[in-house]
């Protein structure tokens, strides 16, 4: 039995990808542990299966085909930056998602499908692109500070007209991510 860990997920433009790198510089100037997201692997998550059987991807496929053909390409709009699960106790440095309803649809109507596989369904579903995870709370109060200035800060508008089953291998320098399949809206 082989297996692979997998996520369902939205690329980002490569067009916004400067943008969100000068906010990424911004959190680079200060002396703390931040494991930064490459900007080769940002996504928006949709789902994350963890290792599952490759031969019960067919089926997870169809599904997720399924689902999709209710869906027709739409636009999101990437503004502000913000901290989980709260900028007292920073874990995680996100880009969010402005005008996400389409996306909340969909990210349910997946969930309910998959909870029919057995995967447990997500507690709270929050659209964000995650930049980096705090390792440490040292400087803790300038990672705040930044965080604050880029709270209302644009990156930029995008088309989603395809969303990515993805392959995660974990290495030592990183994650590498590839597309298992490609549905397109």
């Amino acid at each position: 039995m082989t297996q692979v860990r997998a996520f369902l997920a939205i690329d980002l433009d490569d067009d916004l990808k400067p943008k969100i790198n000068k906010v990424i510089k911004e959190f680079k100037q200060i002396d703390t542990r931040i494991k930064y997201v490459e900007l080769t692997n940002l996504h928006l998550t949709l789902k994350f299966f963890g290792d599952i059987d490759t031969n019960g991807l067919e089926v997870l496929e169809k599904a997720i085909a399924n689902v999709l053909d209710d869906f027709r390409p739409f636009k999101i709009n990437i503004k502000g930056c913000g901290a989980f699960p709260n900028s007292n106790h920073i874990k995680v440095i996100w880009v969010g998602i402005e005008d996400d309803a389409i996306l909340k649809d969909m990210h349910d109507k997946l969930d309910e499908e998959f909870k029919r596989f057995g995967f447990d369904k997500d507690r709270k579903f929050s659209t964000h692109l995650t930049i980096g995870r705090m390792k440490s709370a040292k400087n803790k109060d300038k990672v705040k500070k930044v965080i604050e200035e880029f709270k209302d800060i644009e990156i930029g508008e995008m088309e989603v007209d395809s969303i990515r089953l993805k392959k995660s291998t974990l290495t030592p320098q990183g994650p590498i991510y590839d597309d298992l399949t490609i549905f397109e809206l």
